[in-house]
């Protein structure tokens, strides 16, 4: 049987002679989501907060339906930990990994976990703006956080990286003054060497939505979109219309779906 794992010497410590795969399959903890196969939780390992993601294997219809509707199945932690370090290198602020395991060659029988650091905090950016329409943010504060989002957002995808659950609540608000951000959630992530853009446009359109409500004006959509793109609006606008038509054109879905 195929095993991956790692331990940071503080959770090899914690585990002892226990096997990793079982202990975190039945810990106990502060559970904040619960599938047939997927079982999120936080738990105290030395008076340290640290987040807990187990995966047990995936039902093979499960597999087969997400197939057929064009949706790509997680059925193990590996997409996180390979997302993880990958943003880790590229200077994105992520969840500090303590603990990664894999075993089983088949899907449906596969069980994994990943162990990651409490990032500090419990305000996204989803719960900060969610007042900016009747409280609007100084313009400093504003243009900072827009400008911050677009720079993860590009380097996520100019190196192949897709979300793929990419809205506001998943930015963390490390600090304010001067904003600092980290991302999390990046269990359903793709790591592509050639990303296609249908990828990508899921992904801005995605975060589009999750801003549609929080009193952007125009003058902000374009100050993000010439971050992102690295170059002038005319450039942009001339050279990729057709894909930022499409971002647009999810979000607006998006939005008629779920409001």
């Amino acid at each position: 049987m195929a095993t991956d794992l790692y331990l940071r010497e503080d959770i090899a410590a914690f585990l002892g002679e226990r096997d990793p795969f079982a202990t975190f399959a039945t810990m106990d903890g502060e559970v904040f989501r619960a599938l047939e196969s997927r079982r999120t939780y936080a738990v105290l390992i030395q008076d340290r907060r640290f987040f807990i993601k187990y995966h047990r294997g995936t039902p093979v219809g499960e597999i087969l339906k997400n197939l057929i509707r064009g949706r790509l199945p997680v059925t193990s932690a590996r997409n996180e930990w390979r997302a993880i370090q990958a943003l880790n290198e590229l200077g994105v602020s992520v969840p500090v990994i303590a603990g990664y395991g894999c075993r089983g060659a088949w899907p449906h029988a596969q069980e994994s976990f990943i162990v990651t650091e409490d990032v500090g905090t419990q305000r996204n950016l989803e719960d900060l703006t969610r007042g900016w329409p009747t409280e609007p943010p100084a313009f400093r504060h504003k243009q900072a956080l827009l400008e911050n989002v677009a720079d993860i957002s590009r380097t996520l995808h100019r190196h192949g990286i897709c979300h793929r659950d990419f809205y506001l609540c998943h930015f963390m608000l490390l600090s304010a003054d001067p904003p600092a951000l980290t991302l999390i959630d990046l269990h359903r992530a793709l790591i592509k060497a050639s990303l296609d853009q249908r990828w990508v446009i899921k992904d801005v359109g995605s975060l589009y939505f999750s801003a549609m409500k929080i009193g952007l004006t125009r003058n902000d959509l374009f100050r993000f979109v010439r971050r992102y793109s690295g170059t002038s609006l005319r450039q942009t606008f001339t050279e990729k219309a057709d894909f930022w038509r499409a971002v647009r054109d999810r979000a607006d879905r998006l939005f008629q779906r779920h409001g």
